[in-house]
């Protein structure tokens, strides 16, 4: 069984998550066709960066400036119009169901209420579905991750000033180990949490693989240690990781 390993050190982001796959040997250019069958105005492109003396890829989703607003209901209708794979949809659509509860719980409202900022943008829809097919590109059948530093601090959103981790961050890593190493920044953002729970079938340190490929993630923070999430591919050895999925 081939599994992907995350280890987390410096959190999670959805364009951190896709260098990862890119770097360890998902097409970048397959993933700009997969994207384009949303019919959205969406471009990616990927470069190599150096942070601290580790090599990464850092990917950029280029989308115009628009401060359109979207519910759940309108991106839905997005994804499954599109031409992606059942699997590639039906992850994409999961991650964004996370998201939406995660944000009526933090504001007191229904699901259907929710309009998306951030979340809602088209850089996000690219994240989330991009992450989807990067999966299921990879060829693995599993996923499982590190503790998770999650930063410290405050951050700006359009809600105002919130805490960090975000409260919609905290709300979507329950049940998930998380730490703060005290760095001051957002490490792990409401798209990359997302992404994380709903691939991931546990938590805990790396399990026993025959190693095959690693890929690193750039972030956009200039931190140390360097601001990258680790991807590593392998042959699973023995079943060494217990701890439950996130919800």
């Amino acid at each position: 069984m081939k599994l992907i390993y995350l280890d987390c050190y410096s959190g999670i982001s959805g364009d951190m998550f896709l260098g990862a796959m890119v770097d360890m040997g998902v097409s970048i250019g397959m993933l700009a066709s997969a994207l384009a069958r949303l019919n959205l105005d969406i471009k990616v492109n990927a470069k190599k960066v150096n942070k601290h003396g580790i090599l990464g890829t850092k990917v950029d989703v280029v989308v115009p400036d628009t401060k359109e607003q979207r519910n759940l209901a309108d991106i839905l209708e997005i994804i499954n119009k599109s031409q992606m794979l059942d699997d590639v949809r039906s992850t994409a659509t999961n991650i964004f169901k996370r998201l939406a509860a995660a944000e009526a719980a933090v504001h007191g409202v229904p699901v259907e209420e929710v309009h998306f900022h951030e979340i809602g943008a088209l850089d996000t829809i690219a994240d989330v579905v991009g992450a989807a097919f990067c999966y299921k590109s990879s060829g693995a059948e599993g996923l499982y991750a590190s503790a998770i530093n999650v930063g410290s601090g405050t951050v700006k959103t359009a809600h105002g000033v919130l805490p960090v981790p975000a409260p919609a961050t905290l709300e979507l890593l329950k049940g998930v180990p998380i730490y703060s190493s005290g760095i001051n920044a957002e490490l792990v953002t409401p798209t990359g949490a997302a992404i994380l729970v709903e691939l991931s079938s546990g938590y805990g340190p790396m399990p026993s693989m025959r190693m095959e490929k690693t890929g690193y993630g750039a972030g956009t923070l200039d931190l140390e240690p360097a601001n990258m999430l680790r991807a590593v591919l392998g042959e699973k050895q023995q079943r060494v990781l217990t701890a439950r999925k996130g919800h």
